[in-house]
């Protein structure tokens, strides 16, 4: 197959196609276009961004990978296409969600209002793994937790947005997004010409802001760092990237010391006082005094030095507690707890294995199921039940059995596709997004985010370190396309 003309969406929700050679109307302009290249020459610029990508260094880590660490990040030159009145109503959704959270994790670390209310069961909470006590009481500057959040959603058969999970912690892929873009503007020049797409690229100065918004009045020139564990992270790619278009420094636990009451950085010239920290460390490891005795990865004291309000932390420690995938299914109660308010984007169905009467219809229905560690990412941790075999499917009962608060459980979705590149001819592939979300003064949507992509023939699993890629996520005005 070398033609759209003759691309089969099958059935699936298509982001480019109603059926069979018929393009959704808002993306007729942008499929036309991309049919008037012949074929060839789509190979070639696929190729030619691939090139790009491998020059500009855009890589990440597969720490099992017995085949060298680091890898070029798949990409596919046919963009995903969200319309601009759609992208309305999902920006509105994150902001709404993005605001209940911060609500929540501020209060599970004082008031705790939303257990006392009997909202929450107070085991829920204390039992997740990305719950600290040792924050308690925290206050972190403008009460702000999650300055940076990825949200992963995904569209099922019907065309409906879901919330699949929140990333607070050290949520990664953004520098994928302003690289695609920069790859897919040198691509197809003509494009962006004619088509009003909105723009990614402020990202770094909207990042710099909400980090400056953290620092302490009384300071005329913050200095702001970016933390990283070091060259064999996994996205350490990002951390350089983010510190360099930032002009920040990126820096690692050994740069800095707690000295005088503060953080402070080894510089050739002595010590530099540091303000904020955009730190892409897990808590556990930011301070062997409060948390992991044994991280050499953070700095010794930096806790203190927090909570005395002497240096800013973003994202605060402490947020990984909502990237627990059983405290996800109780968001739509913080939105109404909180906001007073019913949730826009919805949540994808989900059955707490801890619940007793959840759980036995969860292990009678592995079948049919996709079942998760609530505490695990990048793919792992999980049960595809539709395609597992019988042994699989055993193991993994016996797994839930054994640990029923680490499992979660949520229906097949039959997420959406989108036309890609492979073998030399277009396959439907399924996607999701991840949004980035930056909590400053305001909450700000980067329009767009890092659309991940199924690059396994009719796999679900968009994790690049399950052989997953990229695609470049054109949010498009209508009335241009």
């Amino acid at each position: 197959m070398t033609s759209l003309e003759t691309y089969d969406p099958g059935d699936f929700y298509d982001e480019l196609f109603a059926s069979p050679g018929t393009p959704r109307p808002a993306a007729a302009e942008l499929v036309r276009r991309i049919q008037s290249l012949p074929f060839a020459e789509l190979q070639r610029r696929q190729e030619a961004a691939q090139k790009m990508l491998f020059k500009l260094g855009v890589t990440f880590n597969v720490y099992s990978d017995n085949q060298g660490t680091e890898r070029i990040f798949p990409f596919d030159v046919i963009p995903r296409f969200v319309p601009y009145s759609e992208w309305e109503w999902l920006e509105k959704g994150l902001k709404q969600r993005i605001h209940a959270l911060n609500c929540f994790i501020h209060d599970i670390y004082n008031d705790q209002k939303i257990i006392n209310d009997g909202v929450i069961a107070r085991e829920a909470i204390e039992t997740a793994p990305g719950f600290l006590k040792a924050c308690m009481g925290l206050q972190p500057p403008e009460g702000i937790w999650c300055h940076i959040t990825g949200t992963d959603l995904v569209k099922d058969r019907d065309g409906s947005w879901y919330v699949l999970e929140d990333n607070l912690r050290c949520p990664s892929g953004v520098s994928y997004v302003l690289e695609n873009r920069r790859i897919m503007k040198s691509s197809f020049p003509t494009f962006f010409d004619a088509l009003d797409i909105q723009p990614v690229d402020d990202y770094a100065s909207q990042l710099l802001e909400a980090l400056l918004n953290l620092a302490p009045s009384n300071v005329s020139d913050p200095c702001v760092v970016l933390l990283t564990p070091g060259i064999y992270n996994s996205a350490y790619f990002e951390h350089s990237f983010l510190a360099q278009q930032m002009g920040i420094e990126l820096v690692e636990g050994r740069d800095l010391v707690v000295a005088d009451g503060y953080l402070q950085m080894r510089t050739t010239k002595g010590l530099r006082r540091v303000d904020v920290i955009y730190r892409r460390i897990d808590d556990d490891f930011l301070d062997p005094q409060a948390f992991r005795p044994d991280s050499m990865l953070g700095v010794s004291g930096l806790m203190e030095v927090y909570r005395q309000g002497r240096v800013a932390i973003a994202n605060a420690p402490g947020t990984g507690v909502a990237d627990d995938k059983m405290i996800y299914a109780y968001v739509p109660q913080m939105i109404r707890y909180y906001l007073d308010e019913d949730q826009i984007l919805h949540n994808v169905p989900t059955y707490l294995c801890e619940d007793p009467k959840q759980r036995e219809h969860v292990l009678t229905h592995l079948d049919e199921l996709v079942v998760k560690a609530t505490n695990a990412s990048g793919g792992y941790g999980m049960l595809m039940g539709p395609h597992a075999t019988d042994e699989e499917r055993a193991a993994f009962a016996e797994k839930i059995k054994a640990d029923p608060r680490n499992y979660i459980a949520q229906p097949t979705l039959s997420l959406s596709r989108v036309p890609t590149l492979i073998d030399g001819q277009f396959e439907g592939c399924h996607v999701d997004l991840r949004p980035f979300i930056l909590y400053g003064k305001d909450i700000y949507v980067n329009p767009g985010g890092l659309t991940r992509v199924a690059l396994r023939r009719g796999s679900l699993v968009v994790n690049s370190s399950q052989g997953g890629g990229s695609k470049d996520t054109w949010v498009v005005k209508e009335g241009t396309c």
